[in-house]
């Protein structure tokens, strides 16, 4: 049971006693500033107006209540109702103790593990990723690498598009080059430029154009030659996948691409299940659902379209099919959509249809968890300066590339192979940290200088806060500090890197919960903060015994408590910068 968790239940336990509703949340927190102790209850506010109290006075029944003289060396009322709680010195002493004695920091394994589905990356197949795709690929795998640290069976699904007019146009164009003798061995190899010669002639010869249709009937009806190329496309584009996704150290794999075409086959019960229903009604010859949740300040209800007035089917009628799947035959507890927010009413649909038409039964949670958009610094999506799409393996070359320069400015001694190993493990992390760093529902400036910066909330600096730690093992001649030493907080910097981290375990649940990556960034750059105040202010190599070895374990707790978040956040680790 995490800090947290402890002190919830025993607030909870307070609130019943003294006669709260039983569904009253004790709203436990951390305490804003160091005045007001280590943990703040903001509970009793709500609960007291529920039950038509005052709040100090249910807070002072709360707190008569409140079962903590093992843990706290002080609880006291403040302002109208918060409850402030400071741990006394010897408990948070032993239970860190208990913290660093276990390998996953005091990470218990999820009691209830769920089945949760991830939807993420979702490169357009037949191009090369670009930044475009950036958000979704590092969000998700950060989400999937805590889901499974914390013992839940998470599926992976790269939902791509693999199917409709593009394919067409592709094989058209392919057989075309074919057909005038080209050699086709080299024309793959830059899918983008093949594509954007495609997408000319389609714009500017209405017969190719025509052609590129008939080869999507083609396709769809399953014709052997069509298949044949669009499978070639198709494991091009995967190839090119396969080779950002290793440099980002992600996690996805050929076997977890879900595409499009998976769920052909289903698109025509969907129709026929959502008519039986009693949900479709004609439009204008189409399809449609509509739901009074999507009615307009006018009373016009927005419709979801789920097969066009020529037969042909959507986005929706595809995203629907997918519920179907995940929540039906995978049995999905959560399924997490981490899908750009212009997506947001598209998603919100889909879930109100899947939900009416019994696609996926209330006990699966459907999630969407929007991000914004990657800015340039004139405030633009970020683009090349031609105005270009920014393909995602050159903006990891120049990631490299620049790392590369600041190390060998700051360490030229250094072996090259080991400056270059520094550049692309700090290079790719800052990429990475630099996005989720923030707030994922905010657009961000793409800024090299900032995210390649050793201060600062960067990855680069949280790397070399790591190094820090180990260089002082280094120079102790420890390796390991073999039996545990017990822990003695005495100063206040002891107490505040201590109590911080203790603190890690209930922030990687709270990621879990609310998938934030974030969260979790700013509790690892407040602990090397911390950590940094306390290297100053606390000798630890010149300490006497017992002292020393109580701070060599805080500095290789901190190591461990750094190398296992950036970890869990897909960012590597080095011994030295």
């Amino acid at each position: 049971m995490t800090l947290r968790n402890l002190l919830e239940s025993r607030l909870a336990q307070a609130l019943q006693k003294a006669g709260a509703p039983a569904d009253a949340p004790p709203m436990l927190g951390l305490a804003t500033r160091p005045e007001f102790g280590d943990y703040q209850g903001n509970g009793v506010m709500g609960a007291a107006k529920r039950m038509g109290l005052k709040p100090r006075q249910l807070a002072e029944q709360v707190v008569a209540a409140l079962d903590l003289g093992d843990i706290a060396e002080k609880v006291e009322i403040a302002g109208p109702g918060f409850i402030n709680i400071t741990l006394k010195n010897e408990w948070l002493a032993a239970h860190l103790g208990q913290v660093l004695a276990d390998e996953r920091l005091g990470l218990a394994p999820a009691a209830s593990p769920q089945t949760v589905v991830v939807d993420y990356s979702h490169p357009n197949l037949a191009k090369e990723m670009h930044v475009g795709h950036l958000r979704s690929t590092i969000i998700g795998d950060a989400l999937v690498r805590i889901l499974e640290f914390l013992g839940h069976r998470v599926i992976r699904h790269n939902h791509v598009g693999d199917w409709g007019t593009q394919f067409g146009m592709l094989i058209a164009y392919l057989d075309h080059l074919e057909r005038e003798g080209q050699d086709l061995s080299g024309e793959l190899a830059d899918l983008e430029a093949f594509y954007r010669a495609a997408k000319q002639r389609f714009d500017e010869d209405e017969a190719f154009a025509r052609l590129a249709r008939e080869y999507v009937v083609r396709l769809q009806g399953g014709d052997a030659h069509c298949r044949q190329v669009w499978q070639r496309f198709i494991d091009e584009s995967l190839h090119h996948c396969e080779q950002v996704y290793a440099r980002l150290g992600v996690t996805l794999k050929r076997e977890d691409v879900r595409p499009e075409s998976a769920y052909n086959d289903d698109l025509a019960h969907v129709v026929e299940d959502l008519d039986k229903a009693g949900l479709l009604r004609e439009s204008q010859g189409a399809q449609c659902v509509f739901l009074e949740e999507f009615k307009d300040h006018e009373g016009e209800i927005a419709p979801v379209i789920i097969q066009k007035s020529d037969g042909g089917y959507l986005y929706a009628t595809t995203d629907l099919a997918a519920v179907r799947y995940r929540a039906g035959e995978l049995k999905a507890d959560r399924i997490l959509y981490i899908v750009d927010a212009r997506q947001d009413l598209h998603l919100r649909q889909v879930f109100a249809v899947a939900r009416a038409a019994g696609f996926a039964p209330a006990s699966c949670s459907l999630e969407h968890h929007p991000f914004g958009t990657m800015m340039g610094k004139d405030g633009k999506p970020f683009r090349t300066r031609q105005g270009g799409t920014v393909k995602l393996l050159e903006l990891l070359d120049e990631a490299e590339v620049r790392a590369l320069a600041l190390v060998s400015e700051k360490n030229p001694e250094l072996p090259e192979a080991e400056r270059r190993h520094i550049a692309q493990v700090a290079g790719i992390g800052s990429v990475k940290y630099a996005d989720l760093s923030l707030n994922r529902t905010t657009d961000y400036i793409f800024d090299w200088d900032r995210m390649l910066a050793l201060d600062g909330n960067t990855a680069p600096y949280l790397q070399y806060s790591y190094t820090r730690v180990q260089s002082i093992f280094r120079k102790s001649g420890i390796e390991s500090l073999g039996t545990q030493p017990g822990l003695h907080l005495t100063e206040v910097a002891e107490r505040n890197l201590a109590l911080r981290l203790a603190q890690f375990a209930e922030t990687v649940e709270s990621v879990a919960r609310e998938c934030y990556p974030n969260i979790l960034c700013a509790y690892l750059y407040n602990l090397a903060e911390i950590f940094m105040r306390f290297y100053e202010s606390c000798p630890v190599l010149k300490a006497e015994e017992p002292t020393r070895s109580s701070r060599l374990l805080l500095c290789q707790g901190t190591a461990r408590t750094i190398r296992t978040g950036l970890g869990l956040l897909g960012i590597e680790t080095i011994e030295r910068m």
